[in-house]
């Protein structure tokens, strides 16, 4: 029997001195000779036997070999890996396992061998898509065993019976058998020895040489075991582990990742001499002016086969500097200690050195402490171990405006004295091909490409780390906000959380403690997080306690419950909300880090830089971390054996959140996602901007806290018409953080080409190379504007030239010329076939046409489903009018008035984010006038040189919708598939990612713009494009040009192509080049979680527009550059359009002179709207362009004006009026954040005067949730807004559609009362897109 005395010594009496450690709840220590059975499923029992938590290092034996200043255990003689080769045995459930498989007797001869760490689900995937060890299953917020959203539903377990169609239907909870031998140097006898997993999903037992051992429950958190009394002196010991895939720990356990159970993380035995250092905690602190560090340093000693252990034992510690960035030691100590003990007692010291290099994500200067055991003469040496460490302090202040940078007095976080901002993201650990077994290599890659992305703080979300993680944040810099293993998010936030069930207390306290104690001494956490989205209930009050018992030199902090941590924080806060926390505007806890935003699914991150321009301005907000690193997708197969990265739903798991799983930075397989350069520049330590160009003066501002600019250099250039034209390196003294300097280059805006645009590129590179990035290499770049294009061309030509021209039928109408021909579809009113040089650039049926839809990105959830609802997927074009015309300088001009609209709307429908989109065309109600249209007056113009130029004047009877693009989509022969752009790239951008992209002259191939995101969706969009070309290998082709900026989009697929795929592999085979260049494209947001949708000057309207395009034939050696700059010539006509509220407008061009005549009437110039909801027939004109008029019938408006003067509940951000704000993609919603009122909710209508009263419309919400769509309601009215009068109930149908209802008879009043008496969910929430009342 092992006699174990647990000596705590006292060396120096210190106020608040680390007190020793507690034995930790749900802790047990006895024998047992065989499991019970029920340990997986008994809340509050933690482990068994397991070793109390310890800060993690390890004991040094004095072999050569052993290098003790480099700390990590493979240095030491006293570590053994036994990762590697195991047997193993997998069953679907409990009652399946081989039950006497832990006695050595057991043959497992034949079982499988596999490598540990690793995933079984995942090990077990084979190349033709079969699974052979169970299934990976990926859920967001729910556990994967029936339950239910109820207090204390935790007690039914994990074994219920859920749905047949589940996964654990059939695999109800599988269990893995692991079994390997091993043996132990001989110069380990007389130590202790210890077995060691670092990470076991989710719960396991352990046996050795037969005998049982204990258990563990945390999967996350290091299990040690004491298994110095089963081993065998000589010879093979037998290890075996039986791992279930579910406990009651994976109640805690519901984090947004695929659920994998396994041994993934190392499994290693360490050894330790019989009297030894059990603990080592290590607290730095600094003096206020950072000129002296302290270093407090708590050792608990263990002893083994000693009676008692004699006092006054004696520790010696030195401490040795640390190359930065290496592993490399000083041999000189720069200061020491030494400590005496008593027991029992906590041996405690205090070491300090004078101008401690510090620790910070800029310059991560770490220290080595080696600390050595000796008997109480001073000369046997016992033990000696050793850990990282580093001089930082944490500290929030209240700080006086005097003393803020910006002039503010608030309560602020700090960094060695300075209000760092933390610029993050959230890192899961996920490889595609492993699951969550992550090996050394990948993390230091993880590390290297964070910081060549200019990102210095990671929240370990939401678990703590491999081991090695720390080690690589310590070293390299990175700011950490350490995350205990607490999430219950499937049973949310209420009365069901298990935040308030004391069994559960335990496991709530016992995780958080472990990860303090085992990570207290990791310089790069600065923050200590209690879970997440767990619910607000005490047990994270006891887990806080806990916490500052152990640890008060960092904050704490808990999203879920701001009021009982050190400081505020919240997830995917919109980007006003944001700008007005950063102004200290609201009652919340400062400071505020945001734990999550910029919901990074798909092709995402769209308002980065908005988030930044108000985070940056104060220090209110200390930072956020994207959600978040990496996409978790796994590498699965088809039964053709093609690999692909899958996601939920992908293996057959059920049920499952489709994509929700894929929401990195980083692809899986960690390439960058386009985001990834839009962070890179977003949180970049540099800014620059113009002081006066003429001079060439600019300003350059230091955005660290503590290092200088001395590591960069300053690189200039020139660029004329998107090419570079000249470059320099330019002195760049040692700026000072938070300091600017202003610099003299040798540009200037004096002397530049008025034909031509200007811009100056200015890149910080770095001198010399660092471990993740070459000498050269660009840390923060800018692009500053020098000159616009001030002058175009005017067309070249002769008058005496001359096209052909003819009717060719009455569907199509030909011009020619010297060596081209181009045929016009007279009833779609585009180009019908261009030949160029006998080139046949566009075919029959697929000439430019008016294209308003793109396809969705995932972050279009808030709007895609209007889009297909009014059926920007399936636009068809009808001529309504056109005249062709001979022009004076031998152009051919063409006038078309076109109507484009989808025959019928349609349902977009896409089950839990399962990446499968499903329409289904309304076919039984074709669209009329009242449905959306697009009506374009366009003017074709043909120029005897070739040219052909497009101006299209762009109208909608719904100006308030969001369209994804508006503009035209060209289809080219595959054959022309070189694309050159002038325009920001060369990654991919939108109108609210292009910060990081710069205006050039790019060059690729079209198959090259397609990104191969696990799921299709919008990609290959460049913004602020003034001309594309597209050519073949000779260079022949054609050039697109405008008047102004476009964005452009060439991929060989279209965007319903990109839409119906799942997955690339399922796309079709690569065609035609589909060009499409737009007026504007809408932005991305980050709606798939909670930011909403980009900002409004992101989005494309439906509102009138104009857009140029200029086609010309483009040829082998020409410069596209100087053939684009030829001003427009040809007409253009005026747009027409009514707003909701009955006012029509007539707009075209700069300069335009406008006239209109209603009906009959006769021509007025046109100055300001006019009131037109009685509708007719209007036709306007430019006078710059006679005889080019557009004309429109609007029908007699239905709709009312009117207010709302009173709303019963409304939730913040989803306001009443934007039930009446004309827009789809915005939403009434009734209070959700606190207290819900229960049904009815009502809302009060101002028509401003009496009218009759006719009916509503009522458009449910457009996003894909249902929550709030309204079924009962009821209207009433009233003359005065005081007495009502109910004149009608209803039903509305369970869809998305415009649901229109008409009274039986008509009611005058002024007021209108809508109430909704209940919800198709049956909760007791409302919520509407738009309301509309019939009336007149």
């Amino acid at each position: 029997m092992t006699v174990r005395t647990l000596l705590t010594v006292l060396a120096l009496s210190l106020s608040g001195s680390l007190c020793a450690q507690r034995i930790l709840p749900g802790y047990e220590y006895q024998d047992e000779a065989n499991p019970k059975g029920d340990e997986w499923q008994s809340p509050a029992r933690h482990a068994l036997n397991k070793e109390q938590p310890h800060a993690f290092f390890f004991s040094f034996g004095s072999k050569e070999r052993d290098e003790i200043t480099k700390v990590l255990p493979q240095y030491s003689s006293l570590y053994q890996d036994l990762s590697g080769a195991w047997a193993f045995h997998w069953v679907r459930t409990p009652e399946e396992r081989p039950r006497d498989f832990f006695q050595p007797s057991y043959d497992v001869s034949r079982w499988d061998k596999v490598s540990v760490p690793m995933n079984w689900n995942v090990y077990g995937l084979q190349k033709d898509g079969q699974q052979k060890y169970g299934t990976p299953i990926y859920v967001n917020q729910q556990v994967i065993f029936w339950h239910q959203v109820k207090a204390d539903d935790w007690r039914g377990g994990v074994m219920r019976t859920p749905p047949k169609e589940w996964t654990t239907y059939r695999d109800r909870n599988e269990v893995g058998s692991y079994r390997r031998s091993f043996t132990i140097p001989k110069d380990w006898q007389g130590h202790a020895v210890y077995l060691n997993f670092d990470g076991v999903d989710s719960f396991f037992y352990l046996w050795i040489n037969g005998h049982y051992v204990g258990f563990s429950k945390n999967s996350r958190s290091q299990a040690s075991f004491d298994i110095s009394r089963y081993m065998r002196p000589e010879g093979e010991n037998v290890v075996a582990v039986e791992v279930y895939r579910n406990s009651d720990g994976s109640f805690l356990e519901a984090q947004d990742m695929f659920r994998l159970p396994g041994i993934f993380r190392s499994v290693y035995l360490t050894a330790k001499p019989r009297i030894h250092v059990k603990d080592l905690r290590l607290i730095p602190d600094l003096s206020p002016d950072l000129r002296e560090g302290t270093l407090r340093i708590s050792a608990d000693l263990d002893s083994k086969w000693v009676k008692a252990i004699q006092k006054d034992l004696l520790l010696r510690y030195k401490l040795y500097r640390v190359a930065l960035y290496s592993d490399e030691v000083d041999p000189a100590a720069v200061a020491s200690a030494e400590a005496r003990t008593s027991a029992p007692a906590t041996a405690e010291a205090e070491l300090k050195i004078s101008m401690p290099q510090l620790w910070s994500a800029e310059l991560p200067h770490r220290y080595v402490l080696v600390a050595e055991l000796y008997d109480k003469s001073g000369k046997r040496l016992l033990d000696r171990a050793s850990t990282y460490t580093g001089f930082r302090k944490v500290e929030i202040k209240d700080t006086p405006a005097s003393e803020d940078e910006f002039g503010r007095a608030g309560r602020y976080f700090y960094v060695n004295g300075k209000p760092v901002k933390l610029r993050g993201v959230n890192r899961h650990e996920t490889n595609p091909s492993s699951g969550h077994a992550v090996s050394h290599q990948q993390m230091e890659r993880e590390v290297f490409l964070m910081k060549r992305a200019n990102i210095n703080h990671v929240r370990n979300s939401h678990y703590p780390a491999d081991p090695y993680w720390y080690y690589l944040c310590d070293k390299y810099g990175i700011y950490l906000e350490d995350e205990a293993n607490v999430e219950s998010h499937e049973y949310y936030y209420g009365k069901a959380s298990l935040s308030h069930v004391p069994e559960f207390e335990a496991q709530h306290v016992s995780r958080m403690l472990e990860m303090v104690h085992a990570h207290i001494n990791h310089p790069s956490i600065v923050i200590w997080s209690l879970g997440n989205e767990a619910g607000p209930g005490v047990n994270f009050t006891k887990s806080y306690e806990a916490t500052k018992r152990i640890d008060t030199s960092r904050p704490v902090q808990y999203e879920r419950n701001n009021d009982i941590v050190d400081m505020g924080s919240n997830q995917y806060p919109s980007i006003a909300w944001v700008e007005g926390a950063a102004e200290g505007k609201y009652d919340i806890k400062y400071p505020f880090h945001i734990s999550e935003y910029a919901h990074s699914m798909g092709n995402a991150c769209g308002g980065l830089a908005d988030y930044w321009k108000a985070i940056d301005r104060t220090n209110f907000i200390c930072g956020g971390a994207i959600w978040d690193w990496v996409d978790q997708a796994l590498y699965n197969h088809t039964s053709e054996g093609q690999r692909y990265l899958a996601y939920g739903g992908n293996f057959g798991d059920l049920p499952n959140d489709g994509m929700f799983v894929m929401n990195g930075v980083m692809f899986a397989d960690l390439q960058p996602k386009p985001q990834y350069y839009e962070v890179k520049k977003v949180y970049q330590s540099v800014s620059f901007e113009p002081v006066d160009l003429a001079l060439g003066k600019v300003r350059l501002f230091n955005k660290n806290y503590f290092s200088s600019l001395e590591d960069y250099e300053l690189r200039w250039s020139l660029w004329c018409d998107g090419a570079m034209t000249s470059d320099g390196i330019h002195p760049l003294p040692a700026v000072a953080p938070r300091m600017a300097v202003e610099l003299s280059l040798p540009v200037s805006t004096a002397s530049l080409d008025p034909k031509s645009e200007y811009f100056l590129k200015l890149e910080c590179r770095l001198r010399s190379s660092k471990p993740w990035a070459e000498a050269g290499y660009v840390v923060a770049d800018e692009q500053i504007a020098l000159q616009p294009l001030l002058q175009r061309a005017s067309r070249e030509g002769s008058s005496s030239e001359r096209l052909q021209s003819r009717a060719l039928s009455p569907k199509a109408f030909e011009v020619k010329g010297k060596d081209f021909s181009v045929n016009f579809d007279l009833e779609q009113g585009t180009i019908g076939q261009l030949v160029y040089a006998q080139d046949t650039l566009i075919h029959s049926g697929q000439g430019p046409k008016i294209s308003a839809f793109r396809a969705p990105a995932d972050n279009d959830i808030w709007i895609r489903s209007a889009w297909v609802t009014n059926g920007l997927h399936n636009l068809r074009h009808r001529v309504l009018a056109h005249q062709t015309r001979k022009l004076s300088d031998g152009s051919v001009e063409l006038f078309f008035t076109i109507r484009s609209q989808a025959p019928q709307g349609a349902t977009l429908s896409m089950h839990r984010a399962s990446g499968c989109y499903e329409i289904e065309e309304d076919v039984a109600h074709p669209f009329g006038e009242s449905d959306f249209y697009i009506l374009a007056q366009t003017v074709w113009t043909v120029h005897p040189d070739g040219s052909i130029e497009l101006r299209s004047s762009l109208s909608t009877n719904k100006p308030s919708l969001t369209l994804p693009r508006l503009g035209y989509e060209f289809v080219l022969p595959k054959s022309y598939d070189r694309y050159t752009y002038y325009g920001r790239g060369p990654i991919n951008n939108y109108g609210d990612r292009k910060a990081s992209q710069y205006i050039e002259r790019h060059e690729s191939r079209v198959a090259d713009q397609f990104v191969d995101f696990p799921k299709p969706q919008t990609m290959a969009n460049r913004e602020d494009v003034r001309w594309v070309s597209l050519t073949d290998k000779a260079g022949r082709g054609l050039l697109f040009s405008t008047d102004s900026v476009m964005t452009s989009s060439a991929l060989p697929y279209s965007a319903l192509d990109l839409m119906l795929a799942a997955h690339p592999h399922e796309l079709p085979a690569a065609g035609d080049t589909h060009l499409v260049l737009s007026r504007s494209t809408t932005g991305l947001g980050g709606a798939s979680c909670g930011q909403g949708g980009p900002l409004a000057d992101c989005q494309t309207l439906a509102s009138p527009q104009t857009f140029s395009l200029v086609l010309r034939p483009l040829r082998s050696g020409e410069d596209a550059s100087q053939l684009a700059k030829v001003e427009l010539s040809g007409a253009i006509a005026p747009t027409i359009s009514r707003s909701a509220h009955g006012e029509l407008s007539i707009s075209s061009t700069p300069g335009a002179k406008l006239f209109y005549s209603i009906g009959r009437g006769k021509a007025q110039r046109y100055t300001r709207p006019i009131p037109f909801a009685q509708g007719g027939e209007v036709k306007a004109w430019d006078e710059r362009y006679p005889g080019r008029i557009s004309s429109v019938r609007l029908e007699k408006m239905q709709y009312a004006e009117a207010r709302i003067i009173f709303c019963s509940s409304e939730e913040y951000g989803y306001g009443s009026e934007q039930f009446i704000d004309e827009s789809p993609d915005t939403m009434w919603h009734t209070v959700w954040t606190v207290t819900v009122p229960k049904h009815p909710h009502w809302l009060d209508f101002d028509l401003y005067q009496e009218k009759d009263i006719h009916g509503i419309t009522y458009l449910p919400r457009q996003d894909e949730s249902t929550v709030g769509d309204i079924k009962d309601f009821a209207l009433s009215v009233s003359r005065d807004g005081k007495s009502w009068t109910e004149i009608y109930r209803g039903k509305f149908a369970k869809d998305k559609k415009l649901q229109r209802v008409t009274l039986p008879k008509s009611s005058r009043a002024r007021y209108l009362r809508f109430t909704a008496l209940s919800a198709h969910d049956g909760q007791d929430y409302a919520s509407g897109s738009e309301l509309r009342i019939l009336a007149d």
